[in-house]
């Protein structure tokens, strides 16, 4: 059940919703005139809502991707790949 409470609470009982954001990692939402205001997250939900939507756009640009072509490439072909991306940018760090 989502936590809805009026933006006035923010002021009011701000520790209340700071604990709330931190012990569950879900949001709070906040009300003005009982109407939808905004949401107030713990910085460790709101990047972890980023990555998993970073994650979520790069799968969809893949699936988009994969089907406009009929190439595939093996588990070896990928792995080799990524290997020697790491290896070229650990030997430019080193320099």
């Amino acid at each position: 059940m989502p936590h809805i409470r009026p933006v006035s609470d923010l002021r009011n009982n701000f520790a209340d919703i700071s604990r709330i954001v931190h012990e569950t990692a879900e949001p709070v939402f906040l009300t003005k005139n009982g109407y939808g205001d905004m949401v107030v997250m713990s910085m460790e939900a709101y990047e972890r809502k980023l990555f998993e939507s970073e994650i979520y756009f790069k799968l969809k640009e893949a699936e988009l991707e994969a089907k406009s072509t009929d190439k595939r490439f093996s588990h070896e072909e990928v792995f080799n790949e990524l290997r020697a991306r790491l290896m070229d940018k650990v030997e430019s760090d080193e320099v």
